[in-house]
């Protein structure tokens, strides 16, 4: 996978300034842990993770070195200016000697001349790896207007960050695309797909490799496809459709509202290009389909009362959905009965983005007060329900589970699970309210513990990049298919 000419420059600049700087011969004692940024404090890694390079907070301090001990109680220092960057070889020598055990972090900041030793924390290393790629969209966070918008692709093993496809290469002079909801099949980039909007619009879809583009817009639907699920097994792709409107706030914190007029739910056959209705029901608004591991059911969000007749822009807050879902016959390829699953309406609450566990054990999805777009919204957290062996479902009711993933006072939306169930990620505007950014948490089956910022080669990357990423999503694999390729296709009428 080729590097950016940028990650190229910071590479080198990095092997030139890495050192192993002594520790101070004396300090003061903080007795608190450090403010670093991305904050590892006491976290837990998977045993693949990239090297977590961090940055003390404060800008008054001027120095900082960190010491490293693993459990066989080798140690390293670190520290170059206010930052810790970490050799990727000699940190992956540290997880080879830590899966399963912790690392000891120690801290020292100079400010004004002088020294401060705060506590050690540490980090813990998993015996579980995560999915070795993630993608995600990075978009300025405004739905009114866009200029330049990209699909990327990261490895988490390191820091290499490529292109999959980007809203200019097949444009000519004063056109431009949106592309979003890239989705692939369980986790594997030989079927996958993504939206090109506007300019040469379809849904490029990948088809055991071979790319083509197809218009989703048929007599019996609203619109083209929106909101992606491939069945895990089957060339299916379950669809909402939508009449989407959105309106940006002055006053309110939540400062964008993206709402439906309408929407209903359809299944496409990939190999037939076949278009069939699940439900279409005109009194209510059904959307973000997602399907179990196995195949054999679908879950998705639906309001419960009729919204023909509601003033949108006066009553957006009071438009809710609850998770439903139908069982899935993969032979005839019927759907069953509509099965209420979990009750947010009764609440005063809304789901939005549903996803299901590997093991079809757990689902997770973002829960706020109103609404189907979370990410803006301040009040949205990540909900877990667990589905027992005999399909008894029980909710987390006091929210307890997933509280170490969620910030609470900043939106956190688009949860998915990694290909083993062991990591949960999701997109959070924690950081400052303004862009949404990967967190991840370890997840033991019953609990998630500290969630942990996507790793970066320099620690002030995401405050740098002013680029929101957008749907970040779990994958096994690279994209195969170069940028050529997909505009290749792109550019067709």
């Amino acid at each position: 996978m080729k590097k950016s000419f940028f990650s190229l420059v910071i590479s080198i600049l990095f092997v030139a300034c890495s050192s192993h700087p002594d520790i101070p011969s004396s300090a003061t004692n903080a007795g608190q842990l450090p403010a670093i940024y991305p904050d590892y404090c006491n976290v837990t890694v998977p045993c693949n993770i990239a090297p977590l390079n961090f940055m003390l907070s404060d800008e008054a301090f001027d120095e900082c070195v960190a010491r490293i001990t693993t459990p066989d109680g080798n140690s390293q220092t670190y520290g170059e200016g206010r930052k810790v960057m970490i050799p990727e070889d000699e940190w992956q020598d540290m997880l080879k000697a830590s899966t399963g055990k912790d690392i000891t972090v120690e801290v020292w900041g100079k400010k004004a001349g002088q020294w401060t030793a705060f506590n050690k924390f540490n980090i813990s290393i998993a015996p579980d790896s995560i999915d070795e790629y993630i993608s995600y969209r990075l978009i300025e966070p405004s739905y009114l207007i866009y200029d330049y918008m990209e699909i990327a692709q990261r490895n988490l093993t390191n820091f290499d960050e490529s292109l999959i496809y980007n809203n200019k290469v097949a444009c000519g002079d004063g056109k431009g695309q949106c592309i979003n909801c890239h989705s692939y099949q369980n986790y594997r980039t030989d079927n996958m797909l993504f939206h090109v909007r506007v300019t040469n619009g379809g849904t490029i879809i990948v088809n055991d490799g071979k790319i083509s583009k197809v218009n989703l817009k048929r007599d019996n639907t609203i619109s083209p496809g929106v909101y992606p699920s491939w069945h895990p097994t089957e060339k299916l792709v379950a669809f909402s459709v939508n009449t989407t409107r959105q309106m940006m706030h002055t006053m309110n914190k939540n400062k964008a509202e993206v709402f439906d007029l309408a929407s209903d739910l359809i299944l496409y056959d990939v190999n037939s290009d076949e278009v069939s209705i699940v439900s279409a029901d005109t009194t209510r608004l059904e959307v973000f389909p997602t399907w179990s591991a196995d195949g054999s059911y679908l879950y998705y969000c639906s309001t419960l009362s009729d919204t023909t007749n509601i003033d949108f822009r006066k009553n957006y807050q009071n438009v809710r959905y609850n998770l439903y879902r139908r069982s899935f016959d993969i032979k005839t390829r019927q759907f069953g009965e509509e099965e209420l699953i979990y009750d947010a309406v009764s609440q005063k609450l809304s789901v939005s983005l549903p996803r299901v566990s590997p093991d079809d054990r757990h689902i997770v999805f973002a829960l706020g007060a109103y609404g189907c777009f979370n990410i803006w919204h301040h009040d949205a957290d990540i909900k877990l329900i667990e589905v027992s062996a005999d399909g008894t479902i029980t909710a987390d009711a006091d929210g307890e589970a997933l509280a170490l993933l969620n910030s609470k006072d900043y939106p956190d939306s688009y949860p998915s699970f990694s290909s083993n169930g062991k990591w949960i990620m999701c997109a959070s505007r924690r950081d400052d309210g303004n862009y949404s950014r990967v967190y991840i948490s370890y997840f033991d089956g019953k609990k998630a513990h500290k969630a942990f910022a996507l790793p970066q080669r320099d620690p002030q990357h995401n405050s740098i990049r002013l680029k929101s990423y957008n749907r970040p999503e779990f994958m096994v694999e690279p994209v195969k298919q170069s940028i050529s390729d997909f505009k290749e296709v792109v550019a067709k009428e």
